[in-house]
């Protein structure tokens, strides 16, 4: 029995050993507030004396957009919609609680309604009375949240492969959000976290590959990093999700936008149904042979679909249908 013992002893030694030896450190804060926080980027305080990495381009007299990013992604996500839509509209976009250069929240509360509420202090802080509110993924999921508490303060919603639906993938899905959600083993592997699942991870969430660079790569691996950034995603795994309820979502009189890659492994195209299903005022944006980052994977398109339900919004209507090469973008309900 002895001889076990050592043998499970010498074991946990040799674990606990491999650990600290391909344990990942933590990034330096001012080195990445250097490599990722420049111009037009802010240390923007809010009134809770929190500070935010926030951009906030475009005129300030022309109508308000605010995007919100997905789970363990931040603002750079929509980079390629910011350059395409900052001249004619003012585009706002901040670091959301426990990603990016914002870091962990001081009260460790990952629920929606702290993030709901973050959103009203940015709107507030920014003086914004009105505005469209767009999210990806777990952002799509908090703009969702944010119509139903606070509709009066929305011009439009924009869900882009939003979370939120009670749909489940059949299948595949993404490795390190896997991995991230098991007891245990989440906590060891946040630590160690190779660049290399970080880059799989990637792959896994788009069909257009392209988008899939070196400096992506890196970004997403430096910014989980961030001092406390870690902590917070294993904080925020274990919070508890509720999913909408099909009479929340039909209480929601904002005019919606409903965009979702075909081929999301993530978040499946059954769950832009459920949304088209239960919205009282939407329009769905479906693209072929794209996955969970349409703003990415297809910028044009998707940035010139977004453009034209925006003019929409000020005539009063719903857009035409669109009719591209590739077929139908954009299809009135």
């Amino acid at each position: 029995m002895k001889w076990v013992l050592r043998v499970l002893g010498g074991l946990l030694l040799v674990l606990i050993a491999a650990f600290f030896i391909f344990r990942v450190p933590d990034t330096d804060p001012e080195e990445m507030w250097a490599k990722y926080g420049a111009a037009p980027s802010q240390r923007f305080e809010l009134a809770d004396g929190r500070t935010v990495h926030l951009r906030d381009e475009g005129p300030r007299d022309a109508p308000a957009i605010v995007l919100l990013h997905g789970s363990n992604a931040d603002l750079a996500t929509w980079q390629p919609w910011v350059e395409r839509l900052r001249e004619d509209y003012r585009v706002i976009r901040f670091d959301q609680r426990g990603h990016g250069l914002t870091g962990p929240a001081p009260d460790n509360d990952y629920s929606l309604a702290a993030f709901v509420a973050d959103v009203d202090r940015v709107a507030d802080a920014l003086d914004l009375d009105r505005f469209v509110l767009a999210g990806n993924s777990m952002g799509g999921g908090i703009a969702m949240g944010y119509a139903i508490a606070h509709p009066e303060r929305l011009r439009g919603l924009v869900l882009v492969d939003a979370g939120g639906a009670p749909i489940r993938r059949e299948r595949g899905g993404n490795l390190a959000f896997t991995v991230a959600a098991m007891p245990v083993v989440g906590d060891a592997a946040s630590q160690v976290l190779p660049r290399s699942l970080v880059a799989r991870s990637l792959s896994q969430s788009v069909s257009n590959h392209e988008v899939v660079t070196p400096q992506a790569i890196d970004r997403y691996w430096e910014m989980a990093r961030y001092p406390g950034n870690r902590g917070a995603t294993r904080a925020r795994f274990s919070t508890r999700r509720v999913p909408f309820t099909p009479e929340q979502i039909a209480e929601v009189e904002v005019p919606t936008l409903v965009m979702w890659g075909k081929e999301d492994a993530l978040i499946p195209y059954a769950a832009a149904g459920w949304y088209m299903d239960h919205l009282p005022q939407a329009t769905l944006a479906a693209y072929p042979a794209i996955g969970h980052l349409p703003m990415e994977e297809a910028p044009d398109r998707s940035a010139q679909d977004l453009r034209q339900w925006l003019d929409s919004l000020t005539t009063g209507g719903n857009p035409d249908p669109a009719e591209p090469a590739q077929g139908p973008s954009v299809l009135n309900p």
